[in-house]
């Protein structure tokens, strides 16, 4: 067999639906959408949750509480597994030689370190937060943590 004899499974590559194409198409005039009402119309049919003009279930449930959603600080997380394969003895782990090594986006409120896996390397760590079990593996294996305002 050589690459010029592959070919898809039969069946595998179907035409798309051409519709309003006439009527030997197999859509032609109505285009499959049966005849008339709002379905059938340009940009028909009804918003998600529309009950028929009945008090939508969303409006009928009373409203209460707090969320903290749009308030809450979010973390970019990076493990310590991470962290040790990516940098060399006494580099400076921060923000930014994390996103310059593509660990992190950036698009957060700061990185937290986690404690999985190990780390050997003796590296300066400026981090926003730290978990107990990583800070501790840190300071085992020689890390200086400093943790940011």
């Amino acid at each position: 067999m050589e690459l010029h004899d592959l070919r898809p499974a039969p069946g595998a590559n179907k035409d798309r639906k051409r519709l309003g194409r006439g009527s030997g198409s197999g859509h032609g005039t109505t285009a499959g959408k049966g005849t008339k009402g709002q379905k059938a119309r340009s940009g028909g049919g009804t918003r998600p949750g529309f009950e028929g003009g009945q008090m939508p279930l969303n409006r009928r449930l009373p409203k209460r509480g707090f969320n903290n959603a749009k308030f809450a600080t979010v973390y970019e997380t990076v493990n310590l597994e991470v962290i040790s394969n990516n940098f060399k003895d006494g580099d400076l782990v921060n923000f930014v030689t994390l996103k310059e090594k593509g660990i992190v986006k950036g698009n957060k409120d700061g990185i937290k370190v986690l404690g999985d896996g190990e780390i050997t390397k003796k590296l300066k760590l400026e981090v926003d937060k730290i978990s107990g079990s990583a800070k501790e593996k840190a300071e085992k294996a020689g890390c200086e943590v400093v943790v940011l305002g």
